[in-house]
C-alpha cells in the first residue's frame, strides 16, 4: 500500500515482487556456547555479550549453517573514540557511512579465531 501511495503521488504504478533468495540465520546453541566460552576465555566474562537481538539482515553464512551447524558472531568494533573527526560520536554497526573499521581490535579477532580452531581440534 506505501508503494502504491507514493507511485500514486507521482501519477504512477508500483509492482513489489518479493523474493526469498536467503534462508534465516540461526546459529546452533551448542556451537554458540562453544563460540562464546572460547571468547570468554580471551577477554573476559564482561566483555561478551550473548544478548544480541535478532536482525532481519541476509547472510551468506545462512547457507552454510543448512549443511553444518555453527555460529555466526559479531566481533566488536570499540566505543567509536578510533574515528577521525567527522564520523559521527559512538560505535556504529557495520553498512553505516560513520563505520570506520577500528584497527587495534585486529589482534583480538586473530586471537579469537586461532584459539576457536585450537580448542576445536583439541
Amino acid at each position: 500500500e506505501i508503494a502504491n501511495q507514493v507511485a500514486g503521488a507521482f501519477d504512477c504504478k508500483a509492482n513489489l515482487t518479493f523474493k526469498r533468495n536467503y534462508p534465516p540465520l540461526i546459529n546452533d546453541e551448542q556451537q554458540t556456547e562453544f563460540a562464546a566460552q572460547v571468547m570468554k576465555e580471551l577477554v573476559g566474562n564482561e566483555r561478551v555479550n550473548t544478548r544480541i537481538d535478532p536482525t532481519m539482515g541476509a547472510e551468506d553464512f545462512a547457507f552454510m549453517l543448512l549443511k553444518k551447524p555453527g555460529c555466526y558472531v559479531f566481533l566488536g568494533n570499540g566505543d567509536g573514540d578510533h574515528r577521525a573527526t567527522g564520523h559521527g560520536m559512538g560505535p556504529c554497526h557495520l553498512h553505516n557511512p560513520s563505520y570506520d573499521f577500528n584497527d587495534q581490535i585486529i589482534p583480538v579477532g586473530v586471537n579469537y579465531w586461532v584459539r576457536l580452531a585450537q580448542t576445536f581440534l583439541r
